[in-house]
């Protein structure tokens, strides 16, 4: 399965991409998508940045699924706005070409990658470094991206094998039909 993982951002927003094959792990890509070059107050032209730069990673990639990193609260309102407004513009970019999409928090990426919730931005990139074999430290944002990537392969996995549980256990257990029990 191939994944592409996005940690949204208003002026730079990173983005990874694996693959993943039972609990081996691969680099495909990864980087990030800037709107610095726009003036600030361009709100929509830095969204359409955004929104044309997932649309084409969604293209060249071919991912079936992608992780996007959900929105904390910041002490600034505003600013919480306008990242909510980015994470927008990528999520639809990404659900207009069909795929999946799984939404992590910050501390669950930092769980799954480094193994506790409070890990910095230097540990989950080197984290990520070592459980990918890349030769040098990806960006953060990057980084970030791949480790949503990283999350959503973990998660995914015990996700399946739990529906998988279930329908087993379904099979096994009185089941309604026509409100009555078979």
């Amino acid at each position: 399965m191939r994944i592409l993982g996005i940690d949204p951002g208003l002026q730079t927003t990173g983005f990874g991409v694996l693959d993943v094959d039972g609990h081996a792990l691969g680099y495909v890509a990864s980087g990030t998508i800037k709107t610095t070059h726009l003036p600030r107050g361009d709100l929509p032209g830095r969204l359409k940045v955004l929104f044309e730069g997932i649309a084409e990673l969604r293209r060249r990639y071919q991912p079936e699924a992608a992780a996007v990193e959900i929105v904390f609260v910041n002490t600034n309102p505003q600013s919480t706005l306008l990242l909510g407004q980015a994470r927008g513009a990528c999520l639809t970019a990404l659900v207009a070409g069909d795929l999946e999409v799984a939404e992590y928090t910050a501390l669950q990426m930092k769980r799954a990658v480094a193994g506790h919730g409070r890990a910095g931005k230097p540990q989950v990139q080197e984290m990520v470094r070592r459980l990918l074999k890349l030769p040098g430290l990806p960006g953060s944002d990057a980084a970030d991206a791949l480790g949503l990537a990283i999350t959503h392969a973990h998660a995914g996995q015990a996700l399946a094998r739990l529906a998988r549980q279930g329908e087993s256990a379904r099979r096994n257990t009185g089941a309604y039909k026509a409100g009555r029990a078979t």
